[in-house]
């Protein structure tokens, strides 16, 4: 009789776990849609020419650079030819022996109607290479915008002006869906599937909600507010300085905004292990800044959800767990397909063949991601190690080779 009792209260918490991962699942989905309406209304939308009767605010774009890969020249190009009234570009090398410098000197005679400095000597002020690169030029700046853009992005002649467009009210940040540019190979269309169902599908549900989240590939900010903070070297002491950033910013009463174009990496070089390496590093750094995300983020996603599900299905509903699975795994690659296809507003470079190869392939890898970014605080990031703390502060290890 004692058995008997003692087993009804492991009854009554399968079944609320049960009934947990199912509710789980239809939020996913709900997310999943969420994602591809927002993002069709959102994403890639006509934007106003520039007029001179509309006082549009200056832009000073912060480029950090560091090493040549074989876009950088294109790339960093197309940041002198925007179509925006008001602009200065600060180009900044941490020495002058980079050969990025040689680069934006070409660059620099190209264009000289444009505004442009070149710093090739970066500051320390935290333990953040990135940050102690791009302070000279910040401290440089003279506009009440300033837009901070990795090497690897590439815009759009309008891309400044829907960003500068979206502004408005009590707007503090706007900043850009990470994708990437079309790339030959598996590598190429592995990261594509990745920023383009993982990363939009929260970046524009989060956006339609009204929750910042933030990647600081492209990003543009509100002068006034990183003064309020103590200007960029505020966040040194932080690897994810634009978690931090976006924090501040509505923690400041100010609301962040999703640009209506995506941020185009474009990278030189492009491979497997560097990119998983690069997934590796970003999960260590959520788990350091976000603890709760070590028990959330391998619910969320798709092979790990569906044997939550599936055997959720069969306690509660008495489905058969294998049909369950192959459902929801089909249903979630399909809502994949179409959000990818909404970002990519065109033709995908790959056939479905490739993309449900690179696809599977994403999903199947991502437990051992977040395994192996669990096993060490050991983050390396530009030629550089640290280890990470609980709030998501660093502490360098080794210089730069």
């Amino acid at each position: 009789m004692l058995n008997v009792v003692n087993m009804f209260p492991m009854r009554y918490i399968f079944h609320g776990l049960a009934v947990y991962f199912l509710l789980f699942l239809c939020v996913k989905w709900a997310i999943h849609l969420t994602a591809i309406f927002y993002g069709k209304w959102k994403l890639h939308r006509k934007t106003v020419p520039p007029s001179s009767e509309v006082p549009w605010p200056g832009v000073s774009i912060i480029k950090p650079l560091m090493w040549v890969d074989p876009n950088l020249y294109s790339n960093l190009e197309t940041f002198f030819t925007q179509d925006y009234p008001k602009f200065e570009i600060l180009l900044c090398v941490e020495e002058e022996s980079d050969p990025a410098t040689m680069v934006a000197r070409r660059l620099m005679s190209k264009y000289p109607s444009v505004e442009c400095r070149l710093f090739t000597r970066a500051a320390a002020v935290g333990v953040n290479p990135k940050i102690n690169n791009m302070q000279p030029g910040y401290a440089a700046s003279r506009y009440e915008l300033v837009l901070i853009s990795d090497s690897s992005v590439r815009m759009k002649a309008d891309t400044l002006r829907d960003m500068a467009s979206r502004m408005t009210g009590q707007v503090g940040l706007v900043h850009q869906l990470p994708f990437t540019c079309d790339g030959a190979g598996f590598a190429a269309a592995l990261q594509k599937i990745y920023f383009g169902t993982v990363q939009a599908r929260i970046y524009l549900a989060s956006d339609f909600l009204g929750i910042a989240c933030h990647i600081g590939m492209s990003s543009l900010v509100r002068k006034e507010l990183l003064e309020e903070a103590g200007g960029l070297a505020a966040f040194g002491r932080y690897l994810a300085e634009d978690f931090f950033l976006g924090r501040w910013v509505v923690g400041r009463g100010w609301r962040t905004c999703v640009s209506g174009q995506p941020a185009w990496q474009n990278p030189g070089a492009c491979e497997v292990s560097g990119f998983l390496a690069r997934l590796t590093r970003w999960a260590k750094l959520r788990a350091a800044m976000v603890p709760v995300t070590i028990l959330v983020e391998p619910l969320s996603e798709c092979a790990v959800l569906g044997v939550c599900a599936s055997w959720g299905a069969a306690r509660l509903l008495g489905a058969d767990p294998c049909g369950f699975y192959l459902v929801h795994a089909l249903v979630w690659l399909l809502l994949d397909w179409a959000l990818l296809s909404v970002v990519q507003n065109g033709a995908l470079p790959f056939g479905k063949l490739e993309f449900v190869t690179a696809w599977l392939f994403r999903e199947l890898s991502s437990p051992c991601v977040y395994v192996r970014a669990l096993c060490s605080p050991t983050v390396t990031w530009r030629a550089r190690s640290f280890r990470l703390r609980w709030g998501g502060e660093a502490e360098q290890l080794v210089s730069r080779v």
